[in-house]
């Protein structure tokens, strides 16, 4: 089973625990429709997409309503910290959540307590909290953007907010960022780096980019990173190995935008509709459930 952990910005969502799916483009957690446009919605219905086509894996979603007040995010964590122990799952993805390092540390404790313990991934909030922490080395992957690789480089910066200057102006050599993020303990075993050209990085070592095909129009379109994320979450549950699974999920991610033909208005639900079709040209045919 797949787990998805985030937040959504509607204040009156609550919290939301539930088997996920996805109806004609529409997704659902516990029976409650979300919009999809982007963040963790446009993340969980990448991954609904792998599901369907490949047959697996079982999605279940944990979800708060947050604004950006941070309610919702310290409701989310008290919920994993009471219910993390009993989830059975192969891999957990942490998305979407107001950076905390002190609830951070008690759902890692929480982690521990789980019978098997699964394939840690984060990005955005979570990612944040987990460099802010120092436990950075106790995830499977980050899946940062250049300007999110640049604040896991800094080793003072306790937020993306506050990192230094002459970091971010070297943004466009991500070679330097990785080894630097690495040499200060700051990245997860693996890095999967969003940008230009997307970098998969095994303990500090780029072991493939990935920058064809090449869809211009997606970098204005919000959620590209969210669903790639998706597609890296979904492939690991549904039994690839993480290095394989991070070029087959950038591979895809760009061919959705060559399939879909974007442009810069289009909505991220048009490219996430083409991921089956982007899945079979990469050699993963549709398997029924």
């Amino acid at each position: 089973m797949l787990g998805i952990v985030g937040t959504v910005p509607d204040a009156d969502l609550g919290l939301l625990h539930g088997p996920a799916r996805m109806d004609g483009g529409r997704v659902t957690v516990a029976g409650r429709e979300l919009e999809v446009q982007r963040g963790t919605p446009a993340l969980l219905a990448a991954a609904l997409q792998v599901a369907a086509h490949l047959g697996r894996p079982e999605i279940h979603a944990s979800l708060a309503g947050d604004t950006g007040r941070g309610d919702g995010s310290r409701h989310l964590y008290d919920w994993l910290c009471r219910h993390l122990p009993d989830c059975i799952c192969s891999v957990l993805v942490f998305h979407y959540l107001q950076p905390d390092v002190d609830w951070h540390g008690r759902v890692l404790l929480a982690i521990e307590q789980m019978t098997r313990p699964p394939v840690l991934i984060a990005d955005a909030g979570f990612m944040y909290a987990a460099k802010m922490s120092g436990q950075a080395g106790r995830y499977d992957c980050f899946t940062p953007d250049l300007g999110e690789l640049a604040f896991l480089a800094d080793e003072q910066a306790p937020h993306p907010f506050y990192t230094r200057g002459f970091i971010l102006h070297e943004s466009n050599r991500a070679d330097d960022l990785i080894e630097r993020a690495y040499r200060h303990d700051n990245a997860a075993i693996h890095l999967l780096v969003k940008g230009a050209t997307d970098a998969i990085v095994a303990r500090g070592r780029v072991v493939d980019r990935v920058d064809a095909p090449s869809t211009p129009a997606m970098e204005a379109i919000g959620g590209t990173g969210d669903t790639l994320t998706g597609l890296l979450a979904a492939l690991c549950a549904a039994g690839h190995d993480l290095v394989p699974a991070a070029s087959l999920a950038a591979r895809a991610n760009r061919l959705c935008g060559a399939l879909a033909r974007p442009t810069p208005a289009s909505p991220v639900s048009e490219l996430i509709a083409a991921i089956p079709r982007a899945l079979a040209d990469l050699g993963l045919p549709a398997t029924p459930a």
